[in-house]
C-alpha cells in the first residue's frame, strides 16, 4: 500500500512515516508540506491513501482534497487534525473524505483507521463522534477510542478472536479492553455490554 503524508511540520511527518513504515502492508511512503506539493505527488505517485493535515501552515488541507477530486485522482483521504471544531468536521464531510482522526490518537488507532479506509469503509475518530453528539452519549466518554471500538464490535455479537482480527490487535488485548469496559460502565458481563452497545449504536445510527 502506498501512503502520502501531508503536514507542514517535519517532525510530525517523519514520526508518522517512521511508525507506518513498520507495517507489513505499507510498502511506500512519500511526504508533502504544502497543498501544491501534495496534489502534484498524488498525481504522480498515485497513493492508495493520503493522510492530510487539516491546517498546512496558512493553507487549508481540504484544498488538496478539492483539487484531487476535480482531477479524478484515485486516492482516499484521511484528515488528521487537532481540531474538534464542528465546522471543520462538517467541511471535511462535505468533501466526502474517507477518514477523520485526531492527532492526539495513538499510532495504533491511526493504523487502524488506515486499514478501515483501505477496505473501502469510512472512519471517524470516536472522540469526534462524542463531541459532535454533545451530552447524549456522555457515558461513553469514560472509554478510550479503542475501548469504544471493541464495545461496538461486541454489540454486533463478535467473539474475542473475531474482534481481535477485525481491529488488528491480539485476543489478549481484546480481553483486557473488555475488562476495562465492564469496569468503567459498571457492567457485570459481556452480554450486558453487548446489549448496551447494540441499543446505543442502533440509536446513534
Amino acid at each position: 500500500m502506498k501512503i502520502l503524508i501531508a503536514d507542514d511540520h517535519p517532525l510530525v511527518r517523519k514520526g508518522l512515516a517512521s511508525a507506518l513504515a513498520m507495517e507489513e502492508d505499507i510498502n511506500e511512503i512519500i511526504e508533502a508540506s504544502s497543498v501544491d506539493e501534495a496534489v502534484n505527488l498524488i498525481s504522480s505517485f498515485s497513493p492508495q491513501i493520503s493522510v492530510i493535515d487539516l491546517m498546512l501552515g496558512t493553507e487549508d488541507g481540504l484544498e488538496i482534497v478539492k483539487r484531487a477530486r476535480e482531477r479524478n485522482l484515485p486516492t482516499k483521504f484521511i484528515i488528521l487534525t487537532s481540531s474538534l471544531r464542528k465546522e471543520d468536521f462538517i467541511r471535511a464531510q462535505d468533501y466526502d473524505v474517507e477518514g477523520y482522526i485526531l492527532k492526539e490518537s495513538f499510532i495504533e488507532d491511526i493504523i487502524y483507521a488506515l486499514h478501515v479506509v483501505a477496505r473501502g469503509k469510512k472512519f471517524v475518530d470516536p472522540e469526534v463522534i462524542n463531541y459532535k453528539t454533545g451530552g447524549e452519549y456522555q457515558r461513553l466518554e469514560v472509554l478510550t477510542a479503542r475501548e469504544q471500538e471493541v464495545l461496538y464490535e461486541l454489540g454486533k455479537g463478535l467473539c474475542n478472536s473475531q474482534i481481535a482480527k477485525k481491529l488488528f490487535i491480539s485476543e489478549h488485548t481484546v480481553k483486557k479492553h473488555i475488562s476495562c469496559i465492564l469496569a468503567k460502565l459498571g457492567l457485570e458481563h459481556r452480554t450486558q455490554a453487548a446489549l448496551y452497545a447494540n441499543n446505543l449504536f442502533s440509536i446513534r445510527s
